[in-house]
């Protein structure tokens, strides 16, 4: 083989196995149990012993791909693009099945071509979950230990990594995909794939027993505000409401737990938005996805190796108000751009929209009064408390019950203070009535109370009918 044919096949292992895959090495072997030390390959050919090897064993896909490397580097197809790549690896396999008479069907030949597909470009074995529309979060705790939740519920798969290096790899390329770095130096990080599925990695030493992987998936389809009132996420009459209150430029936080559904809300709130305002959406990793056309998007960006170049929310937040912007959203308020929010609400940005994690519309405006001290400016509580008073007019808090089912369970107005304590009354509220075969029963019901703001877009012609709030 030529010398330049041998510098391009390094350079694509490289590429695909990930340019940390030896300094993994080094740390496994001083961290794996002593049973554990012995390469994929030592131990697949102390299993295979003299038998002739099987097409369904992780050792025969091992060697192929290694075989899939040296043949994409001898045809020069290191920058080729995606579909180019499967093309050449269907051709390959069937060359090889044929020249070494390994009997397989026609479907067992698809499968092992998607594999080696998703080997070489992909996310490896984890393709076949990303396909099930069922599974909301993919989990690899390590190579035989890969959880999923269906329905709100968590299981154990039979997907299977060949080894922690090969979760390595895969976290690898999709660093790669979106410019992100993550290696000993930066252990951790939070990145995407190419469909909005938002991923978080850690490497040892952060995760001392091997590399993790974390992904929330959105779908391949958007959930949409129709859906969630069709999935009693919530009633119709809230559905109107919030749309009425969206429109007419109300400023809203949505507050909840993990995995609460507040991304979901806060998307489908943001439909409401009128297609000829101009919308900012900051986040620190892309998820949002609107239908409006004059949309611009904003992410952090973590610092380089030297520690240098980080943006925050903060600096995306202060840089969006110079965008002319309508409406600004904040995919999660975590930090001192709390502060600036809030400022931009109070000086003509209406009609914002933000999350937060909270566990109720009253710890939802502690926590906020938090966040904005640790914006460094030494506010009194009262001055904060007033400003957030001042800025948002509705907190509405989702909840995920022990059904697995994402609820609103609470709309909330804020109406001022009373003294330094913030006042809030309750709009509509869940009604929780019993728990029977393993599901939560219960109704969506106003409480009784009209909002104050209700007559205020009364006057700007909206569509507020009191009957909404009657119980």
């Amino acid at each position: 083989m030529s010398e330049s044919r041998l510098g391009n096949a390094a350079e694509l292992r490289r590429r695909l196995r990930g340019s940390k895959a030896v300094e993994f090495r080094e740390w496994d072997r001083g961290h794996t149990r002593p049973a554990e030390r012995a390469g994929f390959r030592e131990e697949a050919k102390q299993a295979r012993g003299p038998t002739p090897r099987s097409p369904d064993a992780l050792d025969f896909r091992g060697e192929l791909q290694q075989r899939l490397l040296d043949e994409i580097s001898r045809n020069d197809l290191l920058g080729a693009s995606d579909a180019e790549v499967a093309r050449f690896v269907a051709e390959f396999v069937q060359r090889v099945l044929e020249e070494e008479e390994v009997p397989l069907n026609e479907a067992e030949r698809r499968v092992l071509v998607e594999e080696l597909s998703e080997e070489t470009v992909g996310v490896g074995p984890l393709a076949k979950l990303l396909s099930d529309p069922a599974v909301t979060d993919i989990l690899v705790n390590g190579p035989d230990l890969v959880f999923v939740e269906r329905f709100g519920r968590l299981e154990q798969t039979d997907v299977r990594f060949r080894s922690q290096e090969h979760i390595l790899r895969v976290i690898e390329r999709i660093a790669a995909r979106v410019g992100r770095r993550i290696d000993a130096a930066s252990p951790m990080a939070d990145l995407r794939l190419p469909d909005g599925s938002r991923v978080n990695a850690t490497l040892p030493p952060v995760s001392p027993d091997g590399p993790t992987l974390s992904i929330r998936r959105f779908g391949r389809r958007r959930i949409r505000a129709g859906d969630l009132t069709r999935s009693a996420s919530w009633s119709e009459v809230m559905e109107r409401f919030l749309a009425q209150c969206v429109r007419y430029r109300r400023n809203i936080l949505v507050c909840g737990g993990t995995g609460a559904g507040k991304s979901t809300l806060l998307a489908a709130l943001a439909e409401f938005i009128p297609n000829g305002e101009r919308i900012v959406t900051i986040e620190d990793t892309l998820e949002l996805m609107l239908d409006q056309r004059n949309v611009i998007r904003l992410e952090t960006r973590p610092p380089n190796s030297e520690g240098q170049g980080r943006i925050t929310q903060r600096d995306l937040v202060v840089n969006s108000l110079r965008m002319r912007p309508d409406r600004v959203i904040v995919g999660e308020v975590r930090g001192g751009e709390a502060l600036d929010m809030l400022q931009a609400m109070n000086t003509g940005h209406d009609g914002s929209l933000c999350t937060i994690h909270a566990n109720s519309p009253r710890d939802a405006l502690a926590r906020l009064e938090t966040l904005v001290l640790m914006a460094g400016m030494e506010l009194p509580s009262r001055a904060i408390r007033e400003q957030t008073a001042a800025a948002l007019d509705l907190i509405v808090h989702v909840e995920r019950s022990e059904d697995g089912r994402r609820r609103v369970t609470s709309i909330v107005e804020i109406v001022g203070l009373e003294g330094d304590t913030p006042l809030l009354q309750e709009i509509f509220h869940f009604k929780r009535r019993a728990f029977e075969r393993g599901s939560v029963i219960g109704e969506f019901l106003p409480t009784g109370i009209v909002p104050r703001l209700a007559s205020e877009l009364r006057e700007r012609d909206a569509e507020i009918p009191v009957a909404w709030f009657q119980p």
